[in-house]
């Protein structure tokens, strides 16, 4: 069992395979961003699946592959399989923007995922071309139809619900969830990078959000299988559920089970902090039994808490953590 200096249980790793994106939301990169890691630098499948091992001899037992957008590398199935191969590992997930799923949900299914998240912020075309950079909604629409026709269920939909953006598709986002059986989850936005330097202005209290929708709907407090953070609650008479991802209204640290490692190798302890340990230099040069320790270490001074504001305010991007 793996735990934190806190006495946390962290059964929960999140392994970015790319920091390279076919899409360019605001609030993940800024424009015009070049600073991508280079192909030397990102992590083989066999570097992530020996990262994937060491996790899964210390207990993590849940997987999620993100990005950036994990389906831009064209080895992303053999990715897939090699971390679904691993003993221990009982849940493999991916997160993705959908653009390329119509094309690879049957793969997936086939290389042992066993469900995705896909973001989604808008329902509205021109409006997702704009929060994008250029994204294609329908593509989006077709790519989920085709994961939960592959049998990628249960499928999540987050949307990062964003002040005078996207903020009034609230009740249109959980009617399409609700419609076509996908839990939905609003996210607050986080003021990460120089993207979130004007999160401030656009962000929602999801406590507002719940208000609204109870105006529509009956909501029954319930809860979701799975390692991340959100609150639930079900929509009464059906199984649709809404989930809260609340870092900022409500911090969830306290339950806290899941740490991350970037697209090179390096392990984040904590979302909202620069608390980071290079992993990749063990990983190629160095022993099984030091990358194990390192991890070990690093877990031990993994932060109490987030701390988007202080004097430690996040400088990297969500793209290079992993989101």
């Amino acid at each position: 069992m793996l735990k934190d200096g806190h006495g946390r249980q962290v059964d929960y790793l999140r392994v970015s395979v790319t920091d390279r994106c076919d899409l360019r939301c605001f609030y993940c990169l800024p424009k015009g961003f070049k600073g991508f890691c280079g192909h030397e630098e990102r992590l083989s499948p066999e570097e992530i699946g020996r990262l994937v091992e060491a996790f899964a001899e210390l207990g993590v037992s849940r997987v999620r592959l993100t990005g950036g957008e994990p389906l831009v590398r064209t080895d992303i199935v053999e990715v897939c399989e090699a971390v679904a191969n691993i003993p221990g590992i009982e849940d493999l997930s991916l997160s993705t923007n959908g653009i390329r799923l119509g094309k690879l949900a049957g793969a997936l299914k086939k290389a042992g995922v066993d469900r995705l998240n896909v973001s989604l912020d808008s329902l509205r075309a021109e409006r997702f071309a704009e929060i994008t950079g250029g994204g294609n909604l329908q593509s989006v629409l077709d790519g989920v139809s085709a994961a939960i026709d592959a049998g990628l269920t249960p499928m999540k939909v987050n949307a990062v619900v964003m002040k005078g953006i996207n903020d009034d598709e609230v009740e249109a986002m959980a009617s399409y969830c609700d419609a076509h059986g996908i839990t939905l989850r609003f996210i607050e936005t986080m003021p990460m990078g120089q993207t979130g330097q004007d999160a401030a202005d656009r962000f929602v209290d999801l406590r507002e959000v719940r208000e609204r929708l109870e105006a529509t709907y009956e909501l029954i407090p319930d809860v979701f299988p799975g390692g991340g953070p959100a609150r639930y609650v079900r929509i009464s008479g059906t199984d649709t559920r809404i989930g809260f991802i609340t870092p900022l209204s409500q911090h969830f640290c306290d339950t806290c089970n899941r740490v991350r490692v970037g697209s090179d190798g390096v392990l984040y302890t904590c979302l909202g902090n620069e608390h980071a340990v290079p992993l990749r230099p063990w990983l190629r040069d160095g022993t099984r039994e030091g990358l194990i320790e390192t991890i070990r270490d690093a877990l031990a001074r993994k932060p109490a808490r987030h701390d988007f504001g202080g004097d430690t305010r996040v400088v990297r991007y969500m793209a290079q953590t992993g989101g």
